[in-house]
């Protein structure tokens, strides 16, 4: 995404160049995720919902299920290409090539929802909470998907072995690897109450996983913006890294467990 910062200059536009390995590698959201959403804010069949940094439409198709008619942003021309191709006959959709601080509705359009899914931490918050409450109806729901890597009680031990392998190699984060889920603390709450244009936010958090090979595992942090921005080196031997641990293993995949946070507030 871009802003007055233009993060999506930096490190963001590294997802357009992977666009179609983002497609097959880049896992979709729970199921519960959209039940939750329509209940939470009030949504029947029909509604009108913008969705900001859309990519190849992991979560649009949750959407377009439910009946929604979507307008999806992605300001990336390979990503967008590749969601007009992938979304196409599932339901009401206008794919627009355009970031979110840049684009312009027609006059007065509202939405009933805006939805942010794994996209929100590219934007400038000086100027996204502003900009979703003015397209939000009265009572309209903004929503901010985050998703984040995580270590439960009795989990696949992998990632601490990754954690060790980025060291290596100078890719760590210094963070120690994935917490536990409780550990993971809701990342936009405090930033949509500050804003002053929502109500009290609702969350709802969902652990699940996902099994990979070592190919599939390489292809995933393929579309990792960090991956793709690292030197070859780094990437040669942290994939090698993982080809050797997997490859190690009677079963030959890794179990990968992800924390997804569905947090919403009513526009005030």
């Amino acid at each position: 995404m871009t802003g007055a910062s233009a993060p999506y200059e930096g490190l963001a536009t590294t997802f357009d160049t992977a666009a179609e390995l983002y497609e097959r590698a880049r896992p979709g959201y729970p199921d519960e995720l959209f039940p939750d959403l329509a209940e939470v804010a009030g949504l029947a069949s029909g509604a009108r919902v913008l969705e900001i940094g859309a990519g190849t439409g992991q979560a649009t198709r949750g959407l377009l299920a439910r009946g929604w008619r979507v307008v999806a942003l992605e300001p990336g021309h390979e990503l967008a290409r590749v969601a007009r191709r992938v979304l196409a006959g599932r339901g009401e959709l206008e794919v627009v090539e355009t970031a979110f601080e840049r684009w312009e509705p027609a006059a007065d359009e509202r939405f009933d929802l805006v939805l942010a899914a794994t996209s929100w931490h590219w934007l400038d918050p000086e100027v996204a909470f502003v900009r979703a409450a003015e397209l939000l109806r009265p009572g309209g729901t903004l929503a901010i998907v985050a998703t984040e890597h995580v270590s439960p009680e009795g989990g696949d031990e992998f990632l601490d072995q990754m954690e060790r392998l980025y060291d290596e190699v100078g890719m760590g984060d210094g963070q120690g690897g994935p917490k536990p889920p409780g550990a993971v603390a809701d990342p936009d709450v405090d930033a949509m109450v500050a804003s002053g244009r929502f109500e009290t936010p609702v969350v709802h958090r969902y652990v699940w996983s996902a099994d990979y090979t070592a190919d599939e595992y390489v292809a995933l942090l393929s579309t990792y913006s960090g991956h793709i921005a690292a030197s070859e080196s780094q990437r040669g031997r942290v994939f090698a890294g993982v080809r050797e641990l997997i490859g190690a293993r009677p079963s030959g995949t890794v179990r990968k467990h992800y924390l997804t946070m569905l947090q919403t507030a009513q526009r005030r």
